[in-house]
């Protein structure tokens, strides 16, 4: 089915679009400009929305609006946003009415033309899926980066070629309960998130199965040898399976052999590139480079894998070096928003840094990053809704000495960025690595980075 196909499949049907933001917006435009019957739902009030809203009256569509706009939906044809999961009772008893529920990513899936390779997990999706894109490229082929990153693809399907890669960054929001097919699958590492969101750990977990349990006997599930949810995963693959670790040997896969990182089967050992030569520094990223490469394999050259290695300057906000000012290192890890992605941060820098945590509280324990900074940071400036509770897990591990790690608290952004400026010296490190997403304060973590920017550059 064409992407036109599927639209006038949906013209004699009420249509409900559920969060008018970034990924939805395409889609809106799409609808209405075939002259589709559609209700954009959003918690903001017209006021909020402003000119938006105006352009979609305009455009014939209905508006739902304000902390009600999920009462009473009924819809034919029901897109959610990523934010809001399947289990929410307002969809339940939607569907109970009737209504099919699916999401703008749901779709062009089911319609993409090219192949697709996807990316989740707990750390390292964006920067994965991003050195995917960058190999693939490198070596000659058109791809379409989106999901989480990029842009929403939907509308781009009539340009799409059989011989094209669409590169996906996945999260468990709209992996959930999600059908999609996929080529290639890469599962990254898993550690407890969202727990505000998910029903359990266990719900975090399962959703991430969608990724690949749609895949037929050709398809590859790329699991990371080292996480102990692996096994799991692989159990239900119903094709291909090969991992990647950075600290033992694989059978099949990519692994860390005396400091370099070779491509690996029964039959040989292929060698990349050291790991001493990847530009962007950190374990964290030996591991998404193993990733990425074998997710890559057959397609991309070795040499052609070691250059992008050697060349590609990583990700924005994540250890984003922003300034040098008076012998002082400022780097942006914006992106680290869970414990696990700042203690990696963490043992990436060559000394301890005076680093800004903080942030929303996505009810995850903080007592494994309280020992890590109690053992890796210089100071601790913290600041957001989770301030005290990092302060707590910080005087509560069993690693803490408060001579050897200050701990100070901010009542703002600002104020944390230039508390940690005053007390730094020359020789160190400045760095935001939050351990927390930025819904206290910000839209999300690009915002919260720039914002971080903003502040250092203005230093005098």
């Amino acid at each position: 089915m064409t992407l036109q196909e599927y639209v006038d499949s949906l013209k004699n049907k009420r249509i409900a679009v559920l969060g008018v933001g970034i990924s939805n917006s395409p889609l809106l435009d799409l609808l209405l400009r075939n002259g589709c019957d559609v209700t954009a739902c959003d918690k903001r009030t017209m006021e909020q929305m402003g000119e938006q809203g105006k352009q979609l009256l305009d455009q014939g569509c209905k508006l739902k609006l304000g902390e009600d706009y999920l009462e009473g939906l009924d819809q034919d044809v029901i897109f959610r946003t990523p934010g809001l999961m399947p289990f929410d009772p307002h969809l339940e008893a939607a569907r109970e009415k009737g209504s099919l529920v699916t999401s703008e990513m749901e779709v062009f899936l089911s319609l993409c033309p090219c192949k697709v390779i996807a990316v989740t997990g707990s750390d390292g999706k964006t920067t994965t899926t991003t050195i995917i894109s960058e190999l693939l490229k490198a070596a000659g082929y058109r791809v379409h980066l989106g999901g989480n990153i990029g842009h929403p693809l939907l509308c781009d399907v009539p340009q799409m070629q059989p011989g094209d890669y669409a590169v996906l960054e996945l999260s468990s929001f709209q992996l959930h309960s999600m059908k999609c097919r996929t080529d290639v699958a890469v599962i990254t590492n898993l550690t407890p998130n969202h727990l505000d969101k998910h029903k359990d750990f266990q719900d975090y977990i399962d959703a991430k199965r969608s990724i690949y349990i749609n895949q037929d006997r050709d398809g590859r599930l790329i699991l990371n040898a080292n996480d102990p949810h692996s096994p799991y995963y692989a159990g239900f693959a119903p094709g291909q399976v090969s991992t990647f670790s950075d600290q033992e040997p694989v059978r099949q896969g990519t692994a860390l052999i005396d400091g370099t990182l070779c491509w690996v089967s029964p039959e040989k050992t292929e060698p990349i590139v050291k790991a001493a030569e990847i530009r962007i520094p950190g374990e964290h990223n030996v591991q998404n480079y193993l990733a990425a490469f074998e997710a890559v394999r057959g397609l991309v050259s070795a040499e052609v894998c070691a250059q992008v290695a050697r060349e590609f300057p990583g990700v924005p906000h994540r250890m984003e070096l922003v300034r040098e000012l008076h012998g002082v290192q400022y780097f942006n890890d914006s992106i680290g928003s869970s414990p696990t992605r700042t203690i990696a941060g963490l043992r990436a820098l060559p000394k301890k840094p005076i680093i800004i945590c903080g942030g929303y509280d996505k009810n995850i324990p903080f007592e494994p990053l309280g020992d890590e900074l109690c053992l890796r940071a210089k100071i601790v400036v913290l600041t957001g809704h989770t301030a005290r509770k990092i302060g707590d897990a910080i005087t509560g591990s069993r690693n803490y000495e408060a001579h050897k790690v200050p701990l100070i608290y901010a009542g703002d952004f600002k104020k944390a960025v230039l508390t940690a400026s005053a007390y730094a010296k020359e020789g160190d490190i400045v760095l935001l690595s939050p351990a927390c997403a930025s819904f206290d304060a910000f839209k999300n973590f690009e915002e919260r980075g720039n914002r971080f920017k903003e502040i250092v550059m203005e230093l005098i």
